[in-house]
């Protein structure tokens, strides 16, 4: 039995005091902990990155890679009030954004109301990506149609995440994002010694901040799905609670000792998604030049059933033609890391919803396993049938990445609430964060309603 598994038999999900635990207190012991932050990473990297991050740079060149960075930049701060709010309360991110303030359908919040409409448009965002594996699986083995293929990954991941335990989903993510990372900037690097080899001229030319108009929609979807969507931010709520740092930090209590182990788990969690920040960062910059500087240059656009041929020129291009082999494993490692994640995190958001709702009690182990075992298998089911049905992979990443850029606003809405009305006293931070909070909502509302503006008119 590991140091963790005692959270999650006890249930992460109801705090009490026989699971309190000091933070640690060295660098090499704060690495213990870290994960949360790369699960969300491993969410991400596949349908933010492989597809939406260099759509945009096959589309638009590198004058757009202002808005990759700042996506990965701008979103962090509101991640860590969500993972901060979880240790402050123990609550999931529903439970919380029920009790935001507003009307109310049935027991339900207005902000899960709008969620769940939004989802609709989700769905077809890893439609997309399920879509994105069967046709990367299809190039490497023709003889099996992509239909077969299709189904084969629905099960596969399903059979992978209905026991739903959380070690399992941190040590697969982290292992999957670390062999397709390596595999990347070793790409990026071998396009210095070809024709489409970068220059500083490229990355100033990409930092002026401009926005081609015929761009907008590929840049608000890239900004919406690129570094920690709305969505992600959400999750990470439930990655926490189940890594055990609100559990470990114990029920709120009024006392030092409380606010002493409370401060301790929050620079924890902290430490884990800056770190994951870096990384993230790293790759989709990584994605995003190789699409600006091979693909724009072709004038390819990603689309269709041929999404990943195209794609797969970036890694031809550079280190030549035996390369598609290996790029093949490599994009199907990055796409399924994303559909492994999304599961993971599909199955426990809407199980908590259902509880919100009143369907089940989320808070009952068995009755909460017994839901995520189920939603399991219902998910891949209809993320296959949306792809078999519509088959533009690309097109369908594209509309999830828009209807992310909006969830983000709800998301800034109950970061504020968190912020201002939820968090404890002392824990408040200091004005260097609450200046790059706010700096970071500005942008998002901004952005937001920018792209709903321009998709409207």
């Amino acid at each position: 039995m590991d140091k963790y598994s005692s959270i999650e038999n006890d249930n992460p999900y109801l705090l009490s005091k026989s699971t309190i635990k000091d933070p640690p207190q060295s660098l090499r012991g704060t690495f213990q902990y870290l994960g949360p932050g790369f699960i969300l990473s491993a969410g991400i990297v596949g349908s933010g990155e492989l597809i939406a991050t260099t759509t945009l740079g096959a589309k638009a060149g590198f004058v757009t890679f202002w808005v990759i960075l700042v996506s990965c930049f701008v979103k962090v701060a509101l991640q860590l009030e969500f993972g901060k709010h979880a240790i402050n309360s123990g609550e999931s991110t529903m439970a919380s954004l029920n009790k935001l303030p507003g009307p109310k359908l049935g027991k339900v919040n207005w902000s899960i109301c709008t969620w769940l409409f939004l989802m609709i448009f989700k769905v077809l965002q890893v439609g997309g990506i399920i879509g994105g594996v069967a046709l990367t699986l299809n190039l490497a083995f023709d003889q099996i149609s992509v239909s077969y293929w299709t189904w084969i990954v629905a099960f596969s991941v399903s059979l992978l995440i209905f026991r739903g335990y959380y070690q399992f989903v941190e040590k697969f993510s982290l292992t999957m994002i670390g062999l397709f990372t390596i595999f990347t900037f070793i790409s990026l690097a071998y396009l210095q010694y070809t024709p489409y080899a970068l220059s500083w001229f490229n990355i100033v030319e990409g930092l002026q901040f401009k926005l081609p108009p015929e761009t907008v929609v590929f840049a608000i979807a890239a900004f919406g799905i690129t570094g920690v969507g709305g969505d992600e931010i959400m999750y990470y709520n439930y990655w926490c609670l189940e890594k055990g740092y609100a559990a470990y930090t114990g029920p709120r209590e009024e006392n030092e000792e409380w606010i002493k182990r409370a401060k301790g788990w929050i620079k924890v969690m902290y430490i884990d998604a800056l770190l994951a920040m870096i990384i993230y960062t790293l790759v989709t910059a990584a994605f995003y030049l190789l699409g600006a500087a091979v693909l724009h240059a072709q004038s390819e656009i990603p689309q269709g059933y041929a999404m990943v041929e195209t794609l797969s020129m970036m890694y031809t291009e550079t280190l030549g033609s035996n390369a598609k082999s290996v790029y093949l494993l490599g994009a199907f490692i990055v796409l399924y890391s994303t559909l492994f994640a999304g599961l993971a995190a599909w199955t426990r958001v809407f199980a908590d919803t259902f509880g919100q709702i009143g369907l089940i009690n989320f808070y009952d182990p068995t009755t909460r396993k017994r839901t995520i075992a189920i939603l399991a298998w219902v998910f891949p089911v209809i993320w296959s049938l949306l792809f078999l049905f519509i088959k533009l992979p690309v097109l369908m990443v594209l509309i999830g990445g828009v209807s992310t850029s909006i969830i983000l606003l709800v998301v800034v809405f109950a970061a504020f609430h968190f912020r201002y009305w939820r968090l404890h006293e002392k824990l408040r931070p200091n004005k260097f964060y609450d200046t790059a909070f706010w700096l970071s909502a500005s942008v998002i509302i901004l952005i937001g309603v920018y792209g709903i503006f321009k998709i409207l008119f």
